[in-house]
């Protein structure tokens, strides 16, 4: 072009302005040679980051790339200007501390999966340091810098559990394995669960000696026969929920690590409240007394029948002296919970649904006689301290500040120690489409 035989050194605010007209930048002139006085060095200066930024805050952003593009072919026609100026060469370099090249350049790298990160930054002595960029290189070699050579932050690059760093913007681990172990623990808890209802069955207090507590609840409402089994269909319909949501959502290996290990928890606290006392039963209808199953291969037998109908009436299974808290208290308001954390805010229909089976849930429970009413309250209680407990430490991570924290919590330090702050609710499909629906469809 005529503009840049003359040396794009030389040029003055003029040049700058016929370059911008022969490119297709015209309406950009007043702003970037009138108001700015922008010459020709400081237009091979210019980058993508002072197009956006005050004081010129370009804000259509084809514009933005088209312009650099047109700067890009620039430089490459003027590269011994750019050496004159001191300004580097996009892909080349200059002498950094006398060992090696560095250069503003722009590079893309992946996070080990699908996703690509841009960035802008400076390569000096063959490592990489993010300066300008939304993402950096977390390979063993990358730093984040603030442009002068300070490490900005070490939470931009972190390690995992087994060896390779990840940019804190990048896809969360799942870590399956850890998954699997929260479900074994689960299942664990769960195990002892029915073992100790065994126990405590065989030491329920005799009726007649011991005739029902003094129940403000219970004394005031008359019970009703079918509230029981309306009160496990709402924690069913929850549980339909919940796993519609855990199919659906994309960290869907964190949130059922998470369940597993707040339910599992709070489960074998309710093994040791249900072993210290026995409380006499809530209701005359319940038609308790002591059952002794023998010798322990007895007890093992009943505990697996009871552990195989998840403790449910629906299916079978009837049990007493296991008051202190109750379970289906739990397990209704654990699915609430999860339901409303991990869906978007704006499903307030969801939301609500949710809370009314809960509510309902518990309700129901009460109407039935089945627990005292201070059963249902401890069980809400301690289950929504944990929950907010648990959530609060993992968004936060506070915990990794505190000793206590990893001293009295280990298995959540185990189980949350790669997942960086809040886990964003974003949704796929879980399955592939299948090979003949693929030619199909493209």
């Amino acid at each position: 072009m005529a503009v840049s035989e003359a040396g794009v050194q030389s040029w003055g605010s003029g040049q700058v302005a016929r370059w911008l007209r022969e490119e297709g930048f015209e309406e950009y002139v007043p702003l970037l040679c009138s108001e700015h006085r922008l010459d020709g060095p400081s237009l091979l200066a210019l980058s993508e980051y002072d197009l956006r930024s005050p004081p010129l805050e370009i804000r259509v952003l084809g514009d933005v790339k088209r312009l650099m593009l047109s700067l890009r072919r620039l430089r490459r026609e003027n590269g011994a200007a750019l050496q004159e100026l001191g300004v580097a060469r996009e892909g080349r370099g200059h002498v950094c501390d006398g060992q090696a090249e560095t250069g503003e350049r722009l590079y893309y790298a992946y996070d080990g999966g699908s996703q690509v990160y841009e960035r802008r930054g400076q390569v000096c002595n063959g490592r990489s340091h993010a300066g300008e960029g939304r993402s950096l290189d977390c390979n063993g070699r990358g730093h984040a810098c603030d442009g002068q050579g300070r490490e900005r932050s070490a939470e931009l690059c972190r390690q995992h559990a087994d060896g390779r760093f990840r940019a804190s913007g990048s896809e969360l681990d799942p870590e399956y394995w850890k998954t699997g172990v929260s479900c074994l623990y689960l299942t664990l808890a769960c195990g002892l669960t029915s073992f100790v209802m065994v126990i405590v069955h065989d030491r329920v207090p005799d009726m007649q000696t011991y005739p029902p507590l003094p129940d403000i609840f219970l004394d005031s409402v008359p019970r009703i026969p079918w509230a029981f089994a309306m009160a496990e269909a709402c924690g069913l319909v929850l549980c339909s929920i919940w796993l519609l949501v855990l199919l659906l959502h994309k960290h869907r290996s964190i949130l059922m690590r998470r369940l597993c290990s707040l339910m599992g928890t709070v489960f074998l606290l309710r093994c040791v409240t249900m072993f210290v006392t026995s409380l006499s039963v809530p209701g005359q209808h319940l038609q308790c007394s002591a059952k002794m199953y023998g010798d322990v291969w007895a007890k093992l037998k009943r505990a697996l029948a009871i552990w195989g109908g998840f403790g449910m009436t629906l299916t079978g299974v009837q049990t007493c002296g296991d008051y202190m808290f109750s379970g289906h208290t739990v397990v209704i308001t654990t699915l609430n919970f999860f339901v409303t954390e991990y869906t978007p805010r704006s499903w307030h229909f969801l939301h609500t649904l949710s809370w009314v089976l809960n509510l309902f849930g518990v309700f129901f429970i009460l109407a039935a006689h089945e627990h005292y009413s201070i059963d249902v309250f401890i069980a809400f209680y301690i289950t929504t301290r944990m929950f907010l407990y648990y959530h609060a430490l993992a968004n936060t991570r506070a915990y990794q500040q505190s000793r206590r924290a990893r001293v009295w919590f280990p298995m959540f330090s185990f189980f949350e120690c790669n997942v960086r702050g809040p886990v964003p609710n974003q949704y796929c499909w879980p399955f592939d489409r299948p090979a003949v629906v693929k030619v199909l469809i493209g």
